[in-house]
């Protein structure tokens, strides 16, 4: 399944990195509660990854809606970018909540089309 095809769906997300938690092999805090969706798998072979906005507080599963993809254009690990009720952030608040990661990548931001 093409990563953008989430785009305004609802999806079951699992939290296997809670806000706050460190990287297990790198140097950084995830700063926004990132998981995953459970029997997907993305370009890189492993489950769809997701980063959750929107919550301040660490979660282990959600249900919510995908605002947005970010498309790694280095690297072939697309990620979804879910709110708890489909709620909207910019393209330049997404960019800074998840820089904490993303900054080591190129990338582009998809959203679904009006």
């Amino acid at each position: 399944m093409n990563t953008t095809s989430y785009l305004g769906q609802k999806v079951n997300v699992t939290i296997d990195r809670t806000l706050g938690s460190k990287h297990p092999k790198h140097d950084f805090i995830y700063e926004v509660n990132y998981g995953y969706i459970p029997n997907t798998k993305s370009p890189d072979g492993e489950e769809l990854d997701v980063y959750v906005l929107g919550l301040d507080k660490p979660i282990d599963k959600i249900s919510g809606i995908c605002i947005a993809v970010i498309h790694r254009t280095d690297d072939d690990d697309d990620k979804l970018v879910v709110t708890p009720n489909g709620e909207d952030f910019s393209d330049a608040k997404i960019e800074k909540l998840v820089e904490f990661q993303e900054k080591w990548f190129k990338h582009i931001i998809f959203r679904k089309k009006i």
